[in-house]
């Protein structure tokens, strides 16, 4: 490390807790990949570092690391050249046009159809006032891909059975009507004969799911800790089912069962489409069955 660079590298380090709030790990990772940086250079000076000499690095850090850990240490380099320029400590800032590459996101989890039906079978196995109120959340979450802070808020008086549908009231008091299925409301019509019992005698309550909690309804960690223990009586890894995994699952079924997207994502409530083909997947022989049955060239016979 240059001389004098001891300094300079303990004078970012307490700017970056004192002005970004910086937290100590974040400050550890940022001291070891600036050692690691100098360390490369060997006796270069200071001054002498250009963009190519940073290019060299960062091109040496990506057959090493994960691009994770390669972002984080490109972001370590960029606030500590960019924070010597502000001190007078550099004429020119070798890393201004420095950028993070973007992290691609990681596909959500979601259920086979196997597994959702594991997971329904596990909750009717023990005909009780509990187990009829897991079934009917589990059928509605599935059958309409609701987040589940709608689910543990819906109100008592939210579907209409004559025309089988649920009104939604989601992000942003925004309102969506959705179509519920035949087994949902079953499953429904056998909670509601018991529901009184999760409700304080003598009271009423205006929720679909009630609680005794200070809510008033289940909690969603009521019900999260619910779906994990359903879990592992379905003989599913408790880490790969969640809320969200149903919703996401909800959507994957739709799209693998050729629905249209822009319906997907008016049912899961999304602002925007780019949203919805985020949550959905489609497996690639679900894709080339669907090519080959739709694609208009299929349809003309060959002369």
């Amino acid at each position: 490390m240059p001389a004098g660079e001891d300094n300079l590298l303990e004078d970012f380090l307490q700017m970056m807790s004192a002005e970004k709030g910086a937290s100590l790990n974040t400050l550890d990772s940022y001291r070891r990949d600036l050692i690691q940086f100098w360390e490369f250079h060997g006796n270069k000076t200071l001054e002498s570092i250009s963009p190519d000499d940073i290019s060299a690095f960062i091109r040496n850090l990506s057959q090493r690391y994960a691009p994770k850990s390669v972002a984080r240490k490109i972001s370590a380099i960029r606030e500590y050249f960019k924070f010597l320029f502000s001190e007078n400590e550099l004429r020119t800032n070798p890393a201004s046009r420095l950028e993070i590459p973007k992290q691609p996101k990681p596909l959500p989890k979601f259920l086979d159809e196997d597994e959702i039906s594991r997971l329904f079978q596990a909750a009717e196995n023990h005909k009780n006032s509990k187990s009829m109120r897991i079934t009917a959340m589990l059928q509605l979450m599935y059958c309409c891909g609701l987040r589940v802070s709608e689910l543990v808020t819906l109100p008592e008086n939210c579907i209409n059975l004559d025309k089988k549908q649920i009104l939604i009231f989601g992000k942003g008091s925004k309102e969506r009507i959705i179509p519920v299925s035949d087994s949902a409301l079953e499953a429904l019509v056998d909670y509601k004969a018991c529901r009184d019992k999760f409700i304080t005698p003598g009271r009423r309550s205006q929720w679909l799911f009630p609680s005794y909690s200070a809510s008033g309804h289940l909690t969603r960690d009521a019900f999260y800790k619910d779906l994990k223990n359903l879990a592992i009586e379905a003989g599913i890894p408790p880490s790969r089912v969640s809320p969200h995994v149903l919703r996401h699952s909800f959507a994957t079924k739709l799209l693998n069962h050729e629905a249209n997207l822009r319906s997907v994502q008016q049912m899961l409530g999304h602002s925007s489409i780019a949203t919805t083909e985020i949550y959905t997947h489609i497996t690639p022989p679900q894709l080339i069955d669907i090519v080959n049955k739709n694609h208009p060239l299929n349809r003309l016979k060959r002369q």
